[in-house]
């Protein structure tokens, strides 16, 4: 279902390079927006106890800016970390600025924002319920970008709350990935967060403050693109179609929500027929929304049959979102791959083309495969006329999800 009236991609992207040409990195910086800028030092962080620790650093290291937007703000012992962090800064002088979804953020303590508003912050409540507002409801800011002084960045799939806390290997807390990035393209995800900013505050937020000279750092090349229904933008269901489509080893796949559409399907079990191997972990018995398992279960019949393989996370809650493509392409951020990520939802993503961090994002997806059960085909065949008749009816709400 489009928001904005818009045409959406029918049909299926040929294979005519592959992710290693150099003709792959041209499109992308073209088609999604920002040029893919050399020069990034990029940091995987796993789990909480590695997660909350470099965000919170980052935040106290503050001495110009804070840009933060998120889904997910709960009360508990990890939000009121950030917000004493946050409110500290402001009372220091730093502009701090935070955009909260209104929905997403529905479990925060009152008290966190009222004493970032007594400190200084700005926040601001992303499409609140308004009755003025009804048409814009199901749009939702699932961005989670956090921009210090403009030159440290963080994205991923973390929520601040305690469920994110740990290991990531208990049946009540999430496994979950967020990635810390320093060098150009930390300009890109600032200009990110400022379009929302600038919907939502009709402020524009700009200076050195915000957008300092930034050198190259590090090895990576990386872009930071948006994707917005209001901007009638398929982004990032087309860099994941031209992901796919310009395979020509390997696909692997972490997956929080994993309801593809039919173009999708079609494109993975295309990139199957000219012998890529796909491989894609999702949620196991632990789930915080039995429904979408169902209707990602609607899905997995054609992706089985030829030859995709799908495992299911065991230990834990499973909230990873990372796309890592012929071992050298990497994409992280916000993004979950359903219908609501790519076309009702608020997204950025983190690109990486590098064969270095590619290699290194590998070897934590097959510890994380280790840790996953293969669904197949024919356990899949067998599951029980009930299972599948409530696969059925969830795949039918599949838009929604």
């Amino acid at each position: 279902m489009s928001t904005s009236g818009e045409k959406q991609i029918r049909y299926e992207l040929t294979h005519r390079f592959a992710v290693e040409d150099p003709q792959f990195l041209r499109s992308m910086g073209q088609l999604l927006g920002p040029a893919i800028v050399p020069g990034n030092r990029v940091t995987a962080l796993q789990n909480g106890d590695q997660i909350f620790p470099a965000m919170l650093a980052a935040i106290n290291s503050a001495q110009q800016s804070i840009a933060f937007e998120t889904y997910i703000y709960w009360s508990g012992e990890i939000g009121q970390k950030f917000s004493d962090a946050l409110c500290e800064r402001a009372r220091a002088g730093v502009k701090v600025h935070v955009m909260l979804d209104w929905l997403g953020t529905g479990k925060i303590d009152g008290k966190f924002l009222a004493a970032m508003q007594a400190a200084g912050v700005e926040v601001e409540r992303y499409h609140p319920l308004r009755w003025y507002n009804l048409s814009r409801l199901n749009n939702r800011t699932h961005r989670k970008l956090l921009v210090v002084d403009g030159r440290i960045g963080f994205t991923g799939g973390v929520g601040i709350a305690d469920a994110w806390s740990g290991h990531g290997d208990t049946k009540d807390h999430w496994r979950d990935s967020h990635y810390q990035i320093e060098g150009p393209a930390v300009a890109q995800m600032q200009a990110a967060f400022g379009d929302n900013w600038l919907k939502i505050r009709a402020k524009v937020l700009f200076g050195s403050a915000y957008y300092p000279e930034l050198e190259q750092i590090g090895r990576s090349r990386a872009q930071v693109f948006k994707s917005s229904p209001t901007e009638g933008s398929e982004s990032v269901r087309l860099m994941y179609l031209l992901s796919i489509a310009s395979a020509a080893k390997s696909i692997r796949l972490q997956a929080a929500y994993f309801v593809p559409d039919d173009l999708t399907v079609e494109t993975l079990v295309t990139a199957r027929k000219r012998g890529v191997t796909i491989e894609i972990i999702v949620p196991g018995p632990h789930t915080d929304s039995e429904i979408v398992q169902a209707a990602s279960r609607s899905r997995w019949a054609a992706l089985l049959d030829a030859g995709v393989q799908i495992y299911e996370f065991q230990p834990a809650l499973f909230h990873c979102k990372v796309l890592i493509v012929d071992g050298v392409w990497v994409s992280v951020g916000s993004t979950n791959f359903d219908n609501r990520s790519f076309r009702l939802n608020d997204e950025a993503n983190l690109n990486i083309y590098d064969a270095v961090f590619a290699t290194e994002q590998t070897a934590v997806f097959e510890a994380d495969k280790s840790n996953s059960r293969l669904m197949t085909r024919a356990e899949f065949k067998n599951r029980s006329l009930l299972g599948k008749m409530a696969d059925t009816l969830a795949g039918i709400l599949r838009q929604q999800l």
